[in-house]
């Protein structure tokens, strides 16, 4: 009987491959038994090299090593029993020598590390991530708010700019924006999540994959009133939110603002060299259903800018609002001088000094 082709051998050897491949991760890797394992013997292998070779060369300090890698990698059964592997092992160094390191201070170090580790374990097992994973997904959560910040291209004739700055010099906070240009339609949102820092992140975080899948996809007049009925039927609504949103007619000029709760606009006006306050007023969103957001209209003539922003920029405990509206207009008109991009970055960082705020300014100027 002859032998099959030399390609069949082949395909059977890489199935055959592929399923050892396919169990050893099912089996080991995913129960976490190899790690363990490694972990189990390296502290049996301390304890050996303590006694039987040299304290210098395996201190039995080392074994702290295999209990913070266990709180990364194991599961808290996994690490539980590997805690006991570790006092034991202890233990045997202790009652093998007569002169050894094994002391009161190195016991109260690992006993609480090894609770810091079991606590950590408990926290990454629910997650359901082990190793650094969870810390990553942290990473691209903020790189996705931050790149949805970015604003889109505009045509010759325009220029823009966004700057976002989180409370404490946190990855996370409650401000973010999202924005969207269909053709010569130009929409921005500047939204302000109740809270600061991380506390108003994690609700950032929805809030801005929510609302940049409505902004465009929707009527620019009725944005506002899709992102309350969003909040109102996902029950998200703990705390408030306030936004403003403009739609800019790029060919025109011509815009449409409307606001709910949220600090006002300004318009530069070229012509006279002012900046003024635009009068869109409006509800929080998330408070009352079925609510509608009248816009203001006006228009971008070529030298004229519109600027958003957040009350982190002119909130003042005990200063009324308006005291930092006006202080923002007069920091605003260093800008006009130095361009938007360059001014922009210079307004957020003179008014955000010494403050704990989320802070938050959008700038989109016609050039002249």
């Amino acid at each position: 009987m002859s032998s099959p082709p030399a390609p069949q051998r082949t395909r059977r050897v890489r199935s055959l491959i592929s399923r050892a491949a396919a169990a050893l991760r099912r089996k080991v890797l995913f129960r976490y038994r190899l790690v363990l394992i490694t972990l189990v013997v390296l502290a049996v292998g301390i304890g050996l090299g303590a006694v039987y070779v040299s304290q210098a060369w395996f201190p039995p300090s080392a074994v702290i090593l295999t209990v913070l890698a266990g709180g990364l990698l194991l599961r808290r059964k996994s690490l539980a029993f590997l805690l006991g592997v570790v006092a034991a092992v202890l233990l045997f160094i202790a009652l093998s020598l007569e002169v050894t390191q094994v002391g009161p201070g190195l016991l109260v170090t690992i006993g609480v590390t090894a609770v810091l580790a079991y606590l950590l374990s408990g926290v990454r097992e629910r997650l359901g991530v082990r190793g650094l994973r969870g810390e990553q997904m942290l990473l691209e959560l903020r790189d996705r708010l931050r790149s949805q910040g970015d604003l889109p291209e505009l045509p010759r004739g325009w220029d823009s700019a966004a700057v976002l700055e989180q409370a404490g010099g946190s990855s996370f906070g409650g401000d973010f924006i999202v924005s969207a240009r269909n053709g010569h339609q130009l929409e921005v949102a500047v939204v302000d999540v109740s809270g600061k820092g991380v506390d108003a992140g994690t609700r950032a975080l929805l809030l801005s994959g929510a609302f940049g899948g409505l902004i465009g996809a929707v009527p620019a007049g009725e944005f506002l009133s899709h992102c309350n009925d969003y909040l109102l039927r996902s029950s998200l609504g703990e705390g408030f939110v306030t936004a403003v949103h403009v739609s800019i007619d790029l060919e025109t000029g011509d815009y449409a603002l409307a606001s709910a709760g949220h600090p006002p606009a300004v318009h530069f006006a070229s012509g006279s060299g002012q900046w003024t306050v635009t009068e869109a007023k409006g509800v929080v969103l998330g408070v009352m259903p079925q609510m509608t957001y009248t816009p203001v209209t006006g228009r971008l003539r070529r030298g004229d800018a519109i600027m958003l922003y957040t009350d982190g920029l002119i909130e003042i405990p005990g200063e009324d609002l308006d005291t930092g509206v006006e202080r923002l207009l007069g920091v605003a008109e260093r800008m006009v001088t130095r361009g938007v991009r360059e001014g922009t970055r210079e307004v957020v960082n003179t008014l955000s000094r010494d403050k704990n705020d989320d802070c938050g300014l959008v700038v989109i100027w016609r050039r002249n």
